[in-house]
């Protein structure tokens, strides 16, 4: 069985977290969920969910400050993490193997057991210490995948711009999808134009 680790941690755009859990809902992988502190605060800001009903997208969740939970151990297999909001905090506790929290620990662990860490780092502007800490996580394996939207599938809702993020984290854990239009070339261009025309016209 396919096992991911899903982590939110307090950023801003924990819906990007509920959206991944519930697209991985459907298929064959178990879910193992942390969430911090922070994030628990966040849902009640930004979304309308509970932390109950959050929680119920997830095969297994796990409390933030257990830090003997199977998924701190690389003796238990995973097909790798997500930290979907990250932190800066969070970026940096994983840049220094600060292991003071399960999302910190389960994320220092599939990285000594070379699996793959997406960390969706949510902040801006960033400065310095911030950059250096990303490409710190990236020499250690991680992948740094901010949600910087594209346009080229014609996004017309708030959806399908999370939609796009999702699918690029899928991408690199290898899970099958189809939340966004991939790019087939320029000679698709004039119809992706056509498309978002055709939404502003219903727009107005």
């Amino acid at each position: 069985m396919r096992r991911i680790i899903v982590g939110i941690s307090g950023a801003t755009g924990v819906i990007y977290g509920t959206r991944l859990l519930d697209v991985l809902r459907e298929t064959d992988i178990e879910t193992h969920l942390v969430l911090s502190d922070g994030a628990r605060r966040n849902f009640k800001i930004e979304t309308d969910l509970s932390i109950a009903q959050v929680e119920a997208l997830a095969d297994k969740v796990h409390d933030i400050k257990d830090v003997g939970a199977p998924i701190a151990s690389g003796s238990f297999k995973t097909d790798g993490m997500v930290i979907v909001p990250c932190t800066i905090k969070t970026l940096s506790g994983i840049a220094h193997s600060y292991n003071d929290n399960l999302i910190v620990r389960a994320a220092d662990v599939v990285l000594k057991e070379r699996r793959k860490l997406v960390v969706m780092v949510r902040e801006t502007p960033l400065h310095k210490g911030h950059l250096e800490l990303m490409c710190r996580v990236a020499d250690l394996g991680g992948v740094i995948l901010p949600p910087v939207p594209a346009f080229y599938h014609a996004p017309r809702t708030i959806k399908d711009l999370i939609d796009q993020t999702v699918g690029k984290i899928l991408d690199q854990l290898d899970v099958d999808h189809c939340l966004f239009r991939r790019w087939q070339g320029v000679e698709e261009a004039p119809e992706v134009l056509e498309s978002i025309a055709a939404g502003r016209n219903r727009r107005s």
